[in-house]
């Protein structure tokens, strides 16, 4: 089930990172609202809005499978009860023993 989830989060993020990439700098550049990028299919504006809510999206899935994998791996690596704590204690030393006797 981990192991799953770990490959999820790696496309997430692969993901996450491709729209940050991708973004509207400062400067202005961009490879989607430059001449060619999406033809007429798509205004800046629109395109802007749709890596933001991307964006956003991907940063929640993200942060969710983050916490969903806290979770399992506190559960996983509760510690069991061992079988030194299910042992009958110890039978009472008998006065015989060398550790009772004076010296």
């Amino acid at each position: 089930m981990q192991l799953v989830l770990i490959v999820i989060l790696l496309f997430v993020t692969l993901a996450l990172i491709g729209v940050i990439l991708i973004q509207k700098s400062e400067a202005g550049t961009n490879a989607l609202t430059s001449s060619g990028g999406l033809g007429g299919l798509m205004s800046s504006r629109s395109a802007s809005n749709l890596l933001t809510r991307t964006t956003a999206i991907l940063a929640g899935v993200f942060m969710g499978l983050c916490l969903l994998l806290a979770i399992l791996s506190k559960n996983q690596n509760k510690p069991e009860e061992s079988s030194l704590t299910e042992i009958n204690p110890a039978t009472e030393v008998s006065s015989t023993s060398p550790a009772s006797q004076d010296l």
